[in-house]
């Protein structure tokens, strides 16, 4: 079985180490700040590392899962220092495509294969073994890591080579940030209007305008749960200005998107940058904004 080493067992991390662990592999694990999940892995059998450079050398395939770019090239750094040559890193964390592609030289360069697995799901489908990933992988690369990946993760599609999986993520993302940027100015705009959010959602649960983010973002906004969707709006913001630097890098103009952007720089700018302040959220900052109460 493929040693496996663990960057970054947070939310969703924590969910996909115990799948990889109950699927037989050796599993090392380095703590950050919150040490509830590396106790809880090394309970059930996992090794601590002292620090990045010992789970390097201990490890085939490198799982990250870390906030962005700068943390992923940080540990890559350490990783393509240690590990023997022949292994593997897997950067599950959504990062910026341009990053992205020098790192997978860089990798090259050292003797490692290079796989950007970006995440799809919740930390309960991570906790299940259900999440998706897109993958951008060289085709022999893929083919020794579907197995790891499948441990936890119920879709797998290969997407392309190294850095097309950030692409695709980034643009689900696009999709799912902009729902919530057009959800939260409909929502002001009902109360403002007189119609109303219970109306609105009477109107729109159940019809064609209904899916999957809406009914999580309809969670807070109707029913009040604040851990409905958890996904900070630090975070969108941060897959919305690496989406408007991959359209950069491809020349394509991106009006949409540079408003979905403006909408969160707002939320995250006016207090909203919390870590416990998420997506749908985002309807209190554009209904303070617009003098809505409540």
């Amino acid at each position: 079985m493929e040693k496996i080493g663990f960057v970054g067992v947070g939310l969703m991390g924590h969910g996909m180490a115990s799948n990889l662990m109950a699927a037989g592999h050796p599993l090392t694990v380095v703590a950050h700040r919150n040490r509830g999940p590396v106790d809880d892995l090394v309970s059930r059998g996992a090794t601590e590392a002292a620090d990045l450079a010992e789970l390097a050398r201990a490890s085939d395939i490198v799982h990250i899962c870390a906030p962005g770019s700068p943390q992923v090239e940080a540990v890559v750094d350490v990783l393509l220092a240690n590990m023997a040559k022949g292994g593997v890193i897997v950067d599950c964390s959504t990062s910026n495509p341009v990053s992205t592609e020098k790192l997978a030289q860089s990798a090259e360069t050292a003797g490692i294969d290079w796989v950007d697995a970006p995440l799809g799901g919740t930390p309960a489908q991570a906790a299940t073994g259900e999440l998706a990933a897109m993958v951008g992988a060289d085709e022999d690369v893929f083919a020794r890591v579907e197995p790891v990946i499948g441990t936890w993760a119920k879709a797998i599609v290969r997407i392309g080579g190294p850095g097309s999986g950030h692409k695709m993520k980034l643009l689900n993302n696009f999709l799912a940030m902009g729902y919530g940027a057009i959800y939260a100015e409909a929502l002001a705009l009902a109360e403002k209007s007189g119609v109303g959010t219970a109306m609105f959602d009477s109107v729109i649960r159940g019809s064609r305008m209904d899916c999957g983010f809406y009914q999580t973002f309809m969670g807070y906004a109707v029913e009040g749960n604040r851990e409905a969707h958890k996904f900070t709006l630090t975070n969108a913001l941060k897959d919305m200005a690496y989406l408007a630097a991959m359209a950069d890098g491809s020349g394509v103009a991106n009006p949409v998107q540079g408003a979905v952007k403006n909408s969160y720089a707002m939320a995250v700018n006016t207090g909203g940058d919390g870590p416990e302040d998420y997506v749908p959220h985002l309807v209190d900052f554009v209904a303070k904004v617009n003098g809505i109460d409540g």
